[in-house]
C-alpha cells in the first residue's frame, strides 16, 4: 500500500500547478528545483513531498481530466 499525503502537501501542490503550470514538467528533479525557486518551504523533506505530488498530478493531467482542477479544458 502507498503512503497518505497530508492536506498541506496536496494543497501546496495544487496551488503550484495552478500558478506555474507552463513551467512544470513530468520530471521530479526539474519540479523540485522549480518548487525551491517559487516557494518558501520549511524543510527539504517537505519540498520533496510537494515536488513529488506535483509530478504525480502532472502525469495524471497528461492522461486526462482530473477532479478538482479548475483550469482544465473540457
Amino acid at each position: 500500500m502507498g503512503r497518505v499525503r497530508t492536506k498541506t502537501v496536496k494543497k501546496s501542490a495544487k496551488v503550484i500547478i495552478e500558478r506555474y503550470y507552463p513551467k512544470l514538467t513530468l520530471d521530479f528533479e526539474t519540479n523540485k528545483r522549480i518548487c525551491d525557486e517559487i516557494a518558501i518551504i520549511a524543510s527539504k523533506r517537505l519540498r520533496n513531498k510537494i515536488a513529488g505530488y506535483t509530478t504525480h498530478l502532472m502525469k495524471r493531467i497528461q492522461r486526462g481530466p482530473v477532479r478538482g482542477r479548475t483550469d482544465q479544458d473540457e
